[in-house]
């Protein structure tokens, strides 16, 4: 089997790039030939080193480093992507059984879709968030700093200032969200969602489309080992880009209100008030086995208080798999594997809600209980790399007998009315 993985970044920067990144490593360890194609300039991640792992760069620039007008024209539609991309395609050695995207709207754009979509192979779409639906990507309302609730593209959507940035930016996104649907428009794709509330979320925001709709967790690094003694940490953890929407101020906030220390791995706009903060430590970025060791040594419990609806932060995974407990936004699909008051807490995003579980951290047995019942569930049915690309594998399967006899996989959810 040969399978092409599309990506715009090739370091595990964030949850996209590191799936990306895990998932080709673990499918060229199962025995696959795959082609990771890196859609920006840059450095790879070593995971990436692998006899039955080829690595195809494209050279495009990231459109926030382009100048104002040539980064909204390529954001909307980068026609040189399609071009470098069908080109890397075509010089293959042997003809790919599957195409799996991973992100296209930092230096691909709409533009590669119909390249990926006209291959006549499977092309499967990991959706890490809501750019397929929604303009600004994680339906959310950035200016109300609350989860959106309007149908996207709608009139009230196309008149809502949510966008992070600007509404300059905002119609650069609306635009670029337009394009990406006429791509789509009589395409039939399958899509692997990441938890079932993103999956139920999604299918609702996309439908009306040509659509098949799959459900594989995200792999999880980490070995197997004996699980961590949280009543040993001094601090909630947040690990993470330190942004509103990802709630790192709510951990500051609520572990000051209960009395323990907040320690940050990571970066973001939020970092310099995050600093200056008394019971505040931040880190800078850490490799995963770094992460794991100040986990290890430091963390009470792992904290993802999320205000929008993301898809599945991994990072909650990693704490279970860890022997330690999670406290997970309600609105987060990592909250389906966290067992409310036994292997962690489940909470609405909000700091008297947060403070009130971080409360429950200070007592040393209900800490050590819930983190030895994380690691037991976890590794009752681990979400490991190589889980991971049996499932991936057996999916690419199924795809690729669904494109001869259609009759032996699920229909697809409507069909597309095309011209």
């Amino acid at each position: 089997m040969h399978v092409v993985i599309l990506a715009e970044f090739a370091v595990a920067s964030g949850g996209a790039e590191k799936v990306a990144v895990e998932s080709a490593r673990a499918l060229a360890e199962a025995g696959v030939e795959v082609s990771f194609v890196q859609a920006t300039a840059g450095p790879a991640d070593p995971m990436l080193d692998h006899p039955r792992l080829r690595r195809i760069g494209l050279d495009l620039p990231d459109v926030w480093d382009l100048s104002r007008g040539r980064g909204a024209a390529a954001g909307i539609w980068h026609g040189e992507a399609a071009r470098r991309l069908a080109r890397a395609l075509d010089r293959l050695p042997s003809s790919p059984d599957c195409l799996h995207l991973h992100q296209w709207t930092r230096a691909l754009s709409p533009a590669v879709l119909p390249v990926l979509l006209g291959r006549g192979v499977p092309v499967a779409v990991t959706l890490h968030d809501y750019a397929l639906a929604c303009p600004n990507g994680v339906y959310y309302r950035f200016d109300r700093g609350e989860p959106c609730a309007l149908t996207p593209l709608s009139a009230s959507c196309l008149a809502a200032p949510c966008d992070p940035k600007s509404r300059g930016h905002k119609a650069v996104r609306t635009a670029r969200s337009v394009a990406t649907r006429i791509a789509l428009r009589c395409a039939a794709l399958d899509l692997i969602h990441v938890s079932d509330a993103s999956r139920a979320r999604l299918s609702g925001l996309l439908a009306g489309r040509a659509l098949r709709h799959h459900r594989i967790d995200n792999p999880v690094r980490v070995g197997p080992a004996a699980p961590a003694d949280p009543a040993r940490g001094d601090a909630v953890v947040y690990v993470g880009r330190l942004t509103a929407e990802k709630g790192a101020d709510l951990v500051a906030e609520a572990a000051r209100a209960a009395g323990l220390p907040a320690l940050f791995i990571g970066r973001g706009p939020l970092e310099a008030d995050l600093r200056g903060r008394a019971g505040v430590e931040v880190l800078d970025w850490r490799s995963p086995p770094e992460v794991q060791a100040v986990l290890r040594a430091r963390a009470r419990a792992v904290c993802a208080p999320s205000r929008w609806y993301e898809t599945g932060p991994l990072t909650v995974y990693e704490a279970l798999a860890q022997g330690i407990p999670a406290v997970a936004s309600a609105r987060s699909g990592a909250a389906e594997r966290v067992a409310d008051g036994v292997t962690g807490l489940v909470v609405d995003p909000e700091p008297a809600a947060l403070a009130k579980a971080f409360r429950r951290l200070a007592d040393d047995d209900a800490v050590r209980r819930m983190g030895l019942a994380a690691h037991a569930r976890y590794w009752a049915a681990p979400m490991t790399l190589p889980a991971h690309a049996d499932a991936l594998i057996a999916l690419y399967g199924r795809l690729r007998t669904a494109e001869t006899d259609p009759a032996t996989h699920q229909s697809w959810a409507v069909t597309a009315e095309c011209p």
